[in-house]
């Protein structure tokens, strides 16, 4: 409808200034349906729990569980069954909180509005509208639905939610081009934009899901939901795990019946070393270990809405940031004065009243700048309202920032409007471009006049310099108009001031008294913030719906480097082949924002996507991780999103960065933890049989092992604070699995370690017991046999307690780490020691387990023996650091 004639859109809809009838609005009522947004088919609580239960890992789980029970042993079987169901239990209860975008855009679509019908102005639900009714607008009401102005006086609209940009739009009702942008189409307004100024009239020509908002709630809903970096390793290794599982046992078991071994008892042994092998505490630590995370991310002002979206954070190698909001305060802030021949700068940002006044780089009084700031402050309709501690606008953001400007100086706005009462105004119109208020000052009167600096000066014929009137010759005026020039340059937006003590003719012949230039500005700690992601190999991206000459000049005062595009440009270009020169891009609409998303996940980026409005939403669910606003964001945008800023601040985003690395880096431990200490059982069992020598753990102790060392060890490694240097190093490839080849060969060397430490002193004790090397009648063992046993299975057990300190860090010294930084890995260690010694010395339990009280010289054999994976370890990481730095 914006391409069209008003007359052309009366006829198209037929409709005319009247409105419609009753009658014929209930017949589009029930052909387009109402005006509302169609909900979403909500995901049933039981989908959710059954998805819990779709790892490869979670089967393994099963399966050991079921064979945990085949074979009697329920203490173990209750224990897998235990973590299953915590880890359901903690997966449903992050994930239960189903999108709710479409449900948030319905309510902000639930209104009501002025229509007219039957010829008369009526109120009616903001749902009951069809296109072709006339609807009635004017200052502070919410769009009911997508319109083309018919009539309007003084008319802008504030669409930073739908378009990005952050200065209400002054509407017109001439017609556009059929290609421009919806930022761009000054005759329409779009549903749930707010009218900052003026009133009007509109024939609706678009409702629900046809509207702006409904093509984004669409978008949303085709945005389909991504596998995590982690959901996609876990899978992967899940997958390989339950090939290794299967193999191990079917090898043990045909293994030992070779050897000469009986059937049922091979049967046993390989189940219990089948479950040995599975890391069945995995899922659950990795569960803890994000949930720990989220913790300590809403303490540095992250709020995670999905667990796995913490790791995610951690590959991100680009982030595409909104400006208006997330780069800058979406607060316009006076910064630059022109006045008295000089040029003041004005500190401070956003609405904040804390500011100063400086002139060549010094602090300077504001007392000559007193009347342009008074003019600024009288001449304007704006209101501030504190709420909570959060300033907010009533009117015009612009005339906003003026208010700051005048009580920076100390002039309050209701102070000035009770020394200066306003008795009478010339409104601003899209003709004269300035507007006029008059006001009293003792026995007198006095106008004061704001509007675009061309117009103004060219009512003005003497300018007010340091107190004194001067006249305004051309050199002047052409020297201010240059300064204005100059301004606009820098994305600057201009407003002159003049003020006239001849009320008859308040707009003639004025008295200039400059110039006050404005912008959104950057966020102060945002360029620090850029700076961190450029050394942590992170692309920053700027995405607007701004214009790019604001675009570039916010990129330059933050740091963000290349080239600059706009919407109309990404359809003309090849996107993907130019995008990797491009840091900035204006004026873009929804769809843009997901071309540009899609665009860099195609070159194998890993994005993150930032932003606050509901033009934002689409892309944000898009992206790998989705980042929205907690304080200035809209309900659409944090439903959409993964993860959300509590403060609004783009450093929290480097915090949840370098958290996401740090979780990443211990889930990398435990794993690696895990799978070197199950190997060490496997390899154990395993040779043994290969060799000949009768077995060194019982069937309930492999299970024991299992239980001690996969539990609070591996959970509290989840807890090892950020090595150095994390934030130094370029971000992981999110292609790369879990564990790298070095990572493997490491698993496969202290699992050695651990077998022929064990076998070692098991053999050794055999032989120094009286063992001639017949077979060891299992129905009734000699003493030695549970002597060696019990030797085998303490070394096991202290071999994998030294393997976890070993694991503290992934290539640094864990000495130069710090041995004792995390106090919850020592605590579990002699949880974990407590509870073996238990076993080894409490009556009864030691003839459940098989064991036998061992001597203080046994203990110092077996720790000597087990520490050797610790020097060992180090050794290796000292050889592979020397390698690294050749």
């Amino acid at each position: 409808m914006y391409y069209k004639k008003v007359e052309d859109v009366f006829k198209e809809l037929n409709t005319s200034k009247k409105g419609l009838t009753s009658q014929e609005a209930d017949l589009r009522l029930h052909r387009y349906g109402l005006n509302e947004l169609r909900e979403e088919e909500k995901i049933h609580p039981l989908i959710i729990v059954l998805e819990q239960f779709k790892s490869p890992l979670i089967w393994i789980l099963l399966v050991a569980l079921v064979i945990s029970m085949f074979i009697q042993e329920f203490v173990d079987a209750a224990v897998i069954g235990i973590i299953v169901i915590l880890n359901a239990i903690l997966g449903f209860a992050q994930e239960y909180r189903a999108e709710k975008a479409i449900e948030a855009l319905r309510r902000m679509a639930s209104l009501k509005a002025k229509v007219m019908r039957d010829g008369k102005e009526i109120i009616i639900d903001a749902v009951r509208l069809v296109p072709g009714d006339i609807i009635l607008l004017e200052t502070g009401d919410k769009i009911p639905a997508d319109s083309r102005l018919i009539e309007i006086h003084n008319f802008q609209t504030q669409e930073a939610a739908l378009t990005g940009e952050s200065v209400p739009v002054k509407k017109d009702i001439r017609m556009v081009p059929r290609k421009t942008p919806v930022s761009d189409r000054k005759n329409m307004v779009y549903s749930g934009t707010i009218i900052t100024k003026g009133r009007g009239e509109a024939i609706v020509a678009s409702t629900g899901m046809e509207t702006e908002f409904g093509k984004i709630a669409t978008l949303i809903e085709q945005a389909t939901e991504k596998l995590t970096p982690l959901q996609k390793k876990l899978r992967n290794l899940g997958r390989y795990l339950t090939i290794a599982v299967v193999l191990v046992a079917v090898v043990t078991f045909f293994a030992g019946i070779f050897t000469g071994k009986e059937v049922s008892f091979m049967l046993i042994t390989a189940i219990a070393l089948a479950v040995a092998a599975i890391p069945e505490g995995l899922p659950a630590v990795v569960t803890i270990a994000l949930s720990i995370g989220v913790q300590r991310m809403v303490k540095r002002n992250a709020l995670i809405r999905k667990l796995p979206s913490v790791e995610t954070l951690g590959v991100v190698n680009v982030i595409c940031s909104d400006k208006t909001g997330t780069l800058t305060h979406n607060q316009m802030t006076v910064t630059k004065i022109w006045a008295n021949d000089n040029v003041y700068g004005v500190t401070g940002s956003g609405y904040q009243k804390q500011g100063a006044f400086v002139l060549d780089n010094k602090l300077v009084s504001p007392e000559s700048l007193k009347t342009i700031l008074q003019c600024g402050a009288l001449c304007n309709d704006a209101k501030l309202k504190d709420n909570e501690g959060r300033i907010e606008v009533i009117g015009d953001p612009t005339e906003a920032a003026l208010i700051v400007s005048a009580e920076k100086s100390g002039y309050a706005s209701k102070t000035l409007s009770k020394q200066f009462p306003r008795v009478d105004e010339v409104p601003f119109s899209s003709e004269r471009k300035m507007m006029t208020t008059i006001h009293k000052t003792g026995n007198k009167k006095i106008s004061f006049t704001k509007g675009a600096p061309d117009i103004i000066i060219e009512q003005c014929n003497r300018i007010l310099i340091q107190g004194k009137l001067e006249r305004m010759t051309k050199q002047r005026k052409a020297e201010i108009l240059k300064q204005n020039e100059n301004f606009a340059k820098e994305a600057l937006r201009v407003l002159g001031f003049a003020y006239s003590d001849d009320i008859r003719e308040p707009e003639r012949d004025m008295i200039f008294l400059g110039l006050q230039a404005m912008i959104d500005p950057p966020r102060k700690e945002v360029k620090e913030s850029i700076q961190k992601c450029r050394e942590a190999g992170i692309r920053v991206i700027m995405v607007t719906g701004d214009h790019v000459v604001t675009a570039q000049a916010i990129a330059d005062q933050l740091g963000i480097t290349g080239k600059a595009v706009t919407g109309q440009d990404i359809n003309k270009i090849d996107l993907e082949k130019e995008i990797d020169q491009i840091a900035i891009f204006a004026r873009v609409n929804p769809e843009h924002k997901i071309k540009i998303v899609e665009a860099l996940k195609n070159k194998k980026y890993v994005v993150a996507m930032t932003g606050d409005g509901v033009n934002d939403a689409p892309a944000i669910k898009k992206a790998d991780i989705g980042i929205a606003m907690g304080i200035t964001g809209t309900d659409v945008a944090k439903e959409a999103s993964d993860m959300i800023l509590t403060d609004d601040n783009f450093t929290s985003i480097v915090n949840a960065v370098e958290e996401g690395r740090n979780i990443f880096d211990n889930i990398k431990k435990f794993v690696i933890y895990l799978l070197s200490s199950n190997s060490g059982e496997v390899l154990t069992i395993f040779i043994a049989i290969l060799i000949g020598i009768p077995l060194p753990l019982l069937a309930v102790q492999i299970l024991w092992i299992n239980l001690v060392t996969d539990g609070a060890p591996a959970t509290a490694l989840g807890v090892e604070p950020p090595e150095q240097k994390i934030m130094q190093r370029a971000p992981r490839k999110s292609r790369v699995g879990i564990l790298s080849g070095y990572n493997v060969g490491w698993i496969a060397v202290v699992g050695l370690i651990m077998m022929i430490g064990t076998l070692g002193i098991f053999y050794y004790t055999l032989k120094t017991g009286g063992w001639a090397g017949e077979v060891i009648d299992l129905q009734n063992p000699p003493y030695y046999y549970f002597h060696a046993i019990t030797m085998a299975f303490c070394t096991l057990v202290m071999f994998q307690l030294f393997n976890v300190i070993n694991c503290k860090t992934l290539k640094a010294s864990v000495f130069k780490g710090g041995l004792f930084s995390n106090k919850w890995l020592i605590g579990a260690i002699l949880f974990s020691l407590g509870l073996q010694l238990i076993v080894v010395y409490v009556p009864y339990l030691d003839q459940v387990f098989g064991t036998v009280p061992l001597s203080v010289m046994d203990w110092v054999l077996i720790v000597a023996v087990a520490s050797s994976v610790l020097w060992l370890g180090e050794i290796i990481k000292l050889v592979k650091r020397e390698k690294q730095d050749l």
